[in-house]
């Protein structure tokens, strides 16, 4: 309305221009026709929500992986799952054998199973997925609390398509779980089973297998990434993993092996650790769970602190000063709500305050289909102390301005060290005002972190902003207080300055616009804030840990149930009840070990790939590998405990009463 343009001084400008075409027209060659200037876009109605689903892509493509991550960890649960029920009923199946069921109908029967144990955990899963992602939503919002989308509620997104999708995987990952607990029942010998001796594993697992496995992960992890989306990296992860587990009996006899003559000389140990040497694929199945929870817990863990190391790290650069003031919410509002350079001046000399640093942000649209970058102008002595600067800054070539580019817009634009610019030159042309130039070539002289900002951030020098675009705006202000200042009257003060120097617009703007903070409070809140957006990770950790046990449980459940004899001829040799509960446990403990250091080896390897490539592509920003060691060591040691008293509570059943009659069987 008129009376809002004089209100905001906007008398005869336009800042948007709605059309609406004829019907039939074609959008791309009218927009092309149009013939823009330089700052001027064309967009349709649904390229902002566009843009913010882009911006928004990396989060749900890795939560989705996540999702994955389940698939992968519960493939292994079915396996343990039915590999004790076969063991349990190796008697029946063989037994079936001799009454005339066919080895390939045996394999049919548990793969049978193993699908329809899919089936219904898949349905199970997601009418709990969808209860879980509904109050998810209720309670933390569409970002999981992380705040990029503040104020913002969404309703639950239900799609039967993509529902459809994932239950169809949850029954294929069951069915691959299900598949070697098959192939055993097919392969029992119906006489030896009959007889209870069972069958072992077969082995002969080619070491070059593992080794190529991880050699095709390594090289994998060296590949760019697919429309933005690092899905090579996530297939390195996957072979990795599958690589690491299958060297699992090599690492088992390259330890125990090594091991065994240390204990020579204890009964006890030696039982449990010559077990481990002498049935190593046992052992590698039986710890394969916890393998692969255990290293995605560890790289998890590992990713999760050095993100929020390199944060604490930033923060403390980007947030030399001892107070914030801030003036515009965003970029969005940094021409309608600013401080006048008169007010700066004023603040400036304010008591308690020893120095000031002034911050202009503007928004540049460099590219329609990506949200608008930053464009921040900063007092030319704060560009090295306020940025978190990546390596050193380019001397500047006479003539060219100096800019200094998020780790963004070197992925997203191209904008590297030591080159022009060209795109940001379109913005600065020449105007009506006489005493801008004909011309501005920007090189690129630094890189910095920007963990604030995805789509990119450009920072220059104030004074070149304000020659370039005659704008002396201001939207952010840092005070360095005097000693013994107190903080909150300087607070008072400013905001009695903005109310008295402003023009009745401005004071419109800042009334209720202005934001105080200080170093720590933003600090804490920028922690806090990341550490519930990362709160997921711990649960995720938690839950694989609970399922690689659980493998354990099951597996040992069902290797105990097939040693009756043995634990029976062991009792009869003169060894109590506790002490072979003390083998079962030893060697709970052995084969867990090797499992918590396979898994650690792992994870650190997978960590590796999700610090330095999969966050850089997915994100644009890079970090510093930074592995909590205490917190690492107590998780293995944790996982050792675990498995031992596993171990020990499965064997408690198998090692009564019953195991000494069962030596009876064959007499």
């Amino acid at each position: 309305s008129g009376a809002a343009a004089e209100l905001f001084d906007a008398g005869g400008r336009l800042s948007r221009i709605d059309l609406r075409l004829q019907r039939g027209t074609d959008r791309a060659a009218f927009i092309t026709s149009l013939a823009l200037p330089a700052g001027v876009t064309a967009a349709e109605p649904g390229d902002a929500a566009e843009r913010v689903s882009n911006l928004s892509r990396a989060y749900r493509v890795n939560l989705t992986v996540l999702a994955l991550v389940a698939l992968f960890t519960g493939a292994f649960l079915v396996f343990s799952v039915l590999s004790l029920s076969v063991a349990r009923r190796a008697q029946q199946f063989a037994l079936l054998g001799v009454l005339g069921l066919t080895p390939l109908q045996r394999l049919r029967l548990v793969l049978v199973e193993s699908l329809l144990l899919g089936a219904a955990g898949s349905a199970a899963g997601i009418a709990l997925g969808t209860a879980l992602a509904a109050l998810a939503l209720r309670l933390l919002g569409g970002d999981l609390g992380g705040g990029f989308f503040a104020g913002v509620a969404p309703p639950l997104q239900w799609e039967g398509a993509a529902a459809l999708l994932y239950g169809l995987l949850g029954v294929t990952a069951a069915g691959v779980g299900g598949w070697w607990p098959a192939r055993a029942a097919q392969h029992l010998p119906p006489a030896q089973t009959l007889k209870g001796l069972g069958a072992a594993l077969q082995s002969g697992q080619h070491r070059a297998v593992p080794l190529l496995l991880i050699a095709a992960g390594v090289l994998l992890a060296q590949t760019p990434p697919v429309a933005g989306i690092p899905l090579a990296a996530y297939v390195s992860v996957g072979l990795l993993l599958v690589g690491g587990i299958t060297a699992l009996p090599w690492l088992i006899g390259l330890a125990y092996d090594r091991l065994a003559p240390w204990v020579s000389h204890r009964l006890l140990p030696l039982l449990a650790v010559e077990r481990a040497r002498r049935v190593r694929e046992s052992a590698a199945v039986a710890v394969s769970g916890v393998v692969a929870s255990l290293s995605l817990a560890v790289a998890l863990t590992v990713m999760v602190a050095s993100f929020r190391d390199s944060v604490t790290h930033w923060l403390d650069v980007v947030l030399p000063a001892d107070l914030y003031v801030r003036a515009a919410m965003g970029t969005g509002a940094a021409d309608t709500v600013y401080f006048p350079p008169e007010l700066v001046r004023d603040v400036a000399r304010l008591p308690g305050v020893k120095r000031l640093a002034t911050q202009r942000f503007v928004p540049l649209q460099l590219d329609p289909a990506r949200p608008a970058v930053a464009l921040i102008s900063r007092d030319g002595d704060g560009i090295g102390r306020g940025t978190a600067l990546v390596g050193e800054a380019l001397p500047v070539p006479e003539g060219q301005i100096g800019i200094w580019v998020s780790e963004a817009m070197v992925d997203l634009y191209g904008a590297r060290p030591g080159q022009v610019f060209a795109p940001l030159s379109a913005f600065f042309r020449p105007g009506p005002s006489a005493e801008r130039p004909s011309s501005a070539t920007f090189f690129v002289a630094g890189v910095w972190r920007d963990y604030a900002r995805q789509s990119g951030a450009i920072v220059i020098d104030r004074k070149d902003y304000e020659r370039l675009t005659g704008d002396r705006r201001v939207n952010d202000l840092a005070l360095w207080l005097a000693d013994g200042a107190d903080a909150a009257q300087v607070q008072a003060d400013v905001r009695r300055a903005a109310r008295m120097g402003a023009s009745p617009a401005e004071a419109a703007g800042l009334d209720g616009g202005l934001e105080f903070a200080s170093a720590a409070q933003i600090r804490a809140t920028s922690l806090r804030i990341f550490d519930r957006s990362f709160a997921v990770t711990y649960w995720l950790q938690a839950v694989a840990i609970a399922i690689g046990l659980f493998g354990v449980a099951a597996s040992f459940s069902a290797q105990v149930l097939a040693r009756r004899k043995e634990f029976g001829l062991l009792a009869h040799l003169g060894l109590t009840r506790r002490q072979i509960l003390a083998v079962v446990a030893g060697e709970g403990a052995a084969w867990t070990a090797i499992g918590a250091l396979a898994g650690l080896l792992l994870g650190l390897a997978v960590s590796v790939v999700l610090v330095k490539v999969v966050n850089p592509q997915s994100f644009h920003w890079t970090m510093d590998l930074a592995a909590p060691w205490g917190r690492l060591l107590a998780l293995c040691a944790a996982v050792v405990a675990a498995g031992t008293v596993t171990a020990w509570l499965s064997g408690r059943a198998a090692a009564g009463r019953d195991a000494v009659l069962a030596v009876k069987e064959d007499w």
